[in-house]
């Protein structure tokens, strides 16, 4: 990914802004009467957590999937909160060899929270280190090799494992069935949005009302993590155009001049877009070609642009290819009587 889009406005990965920010003005609420929207998961945790502490057991484990900045570290983080444990956060990526594993598990106490964010990207020689450690709560760990090689048999204290994923599909059988409780994340209505905003706006010391909230809510993509990047966009605008308050027109002014439009799209996504309708007559047309016509590469658009423009009804893959569809069109200003000639793609109407 190029480094225009580690830092994109509306990307839905954390990066380094959001880190500094969240350890100066800690956002993420910390227990579940906090936290805002996805209610039947929180339903189903309170039941879940409560149940536990009454058995005075570990909670099940936990997976947690759905799109990236919906808030599954967050609610790790509040599932130890509500538990009363401690928790230790890592990622599968950084889990390199069974030792590291052992490692983190060697060193946790009674009921403890292992958190594993990225748990699809743990390489496989962990993974079968893992499977027993959630089971039977031991690990056997081999060390040396041939007739120096040594087994070890270490019994764990019971923790409760919760693993995140944005790719529950590329999970392995026997770890996905190893997870007791499997909750997804959806994506957030505006309104549930407008409360995170005017929530992180009171924390911050920021004045905003209700239509200032709801209309930068309403360009955040579903997402909280980009909810509270805009609001710190606008934030700066309002302090030198509004005396730092916050209302519709200084919303729409300031994300207008952001190029994030009322959907939440932003230049790229309407570039992508302008040039499947303009140059391939909306589709069908193969990644690879929309990635050396727009210049990025076609990891990116798979993994960035389409993602959000699929979930919008804006794009549509096909095995032929991807297509622009009429609502597209529409949005983009197009007549439709351009998308009515495109017969291939016409089935999208």
């Amino acid at each position: 990914m190029s480094e225009n889009q580690k830092n994109r406005i509306l990307s839905t990965s954390e990066i380094e802004e959001d880190i500094e920010f969240d350890a100066d003005n800690p956002l993420r609420p910390q227990v579940l009467s906090e936290y805002i929207g996805q209610d039947k998961v929180k339903e189903n945790l309170k039941v879940f957590i409560e149940a536990a502490k009454l058995r005075k057991e570990s909670l099940d484990h936990v997976l947690l999937y759905g799109p990236p900045g919906l808030g599954k570290t967050t609610l790790s983080m509040i599932i130890a909160k509500e538990l009363g444990v401690n928790i230790r956060i890592t990622s599968g990526p950084a889990i390199e060899k069974p030792g590291d594993l052992a490692a983190l598990l060697t060193n946790l106490a009674p009921g403890d929270v292992l958190f594993i964010d990225e748990i699809h990207r743990l390489p496989r020689s962990v993974e079968e280190i893992l499977y027993p450690a959630m089971e039977d709560f031991v690990i056997d760990i081999v060390t040396g090799k041939g007739q120096m090689a040594t087994s070890y048999h270490l019994p764990l204290q019971k923790f409760t494992l919760v693993g995140a994923t944005t790719r529950a599909g590329q999970l392995s059988a026997p770890l996905r069935d190893r997870f007791g409780v499997v909750l997804r994340l959806e994506l957030y209505t505006p309104e549930q949005l407008a409360q995170i905003v005017r929530r992180s706006a009171t924390i911050l010391g920021i004045k905003i009302d209700k239509d200032g909230a709801l209309e930068i809510a309403s360009r955040s993509r579903g997402t909280p993590r980009i909810a509270n990047r805009l609001l710190k966009r606008v934030r700066d605008f309002a302090q030198i155009i509004n005396n730092g308050e916050i209302n519709y027109t200084i919303a729409k002014d300031a994300l207008d001049k952001l190029e994030i439009d009322e959907l939440g799209l932003d230049s790229n996504d309407r570039r992508l877009l302008k040039t499947m309708i303009e140059f391939y007559n909306g589709g069908p047309v193969g990644l690879e070609t929309i990635a050396a016509a727009i210049g990025e590469e076609a990891i990116t658009i798979e993994d960035v642009y389409e993602p959000f423009l699929m979930q919008i009804g804006f794009l549509s893959r096909t095995p032929r290819g991807r297509c622009v569809t009429k609502s597209a069109y529409l949005h983009m200003g197009y007549k439709t009587e351009k998308f009515n000639k495109n017969e291939q793609c016409s089935f999208l109407e």
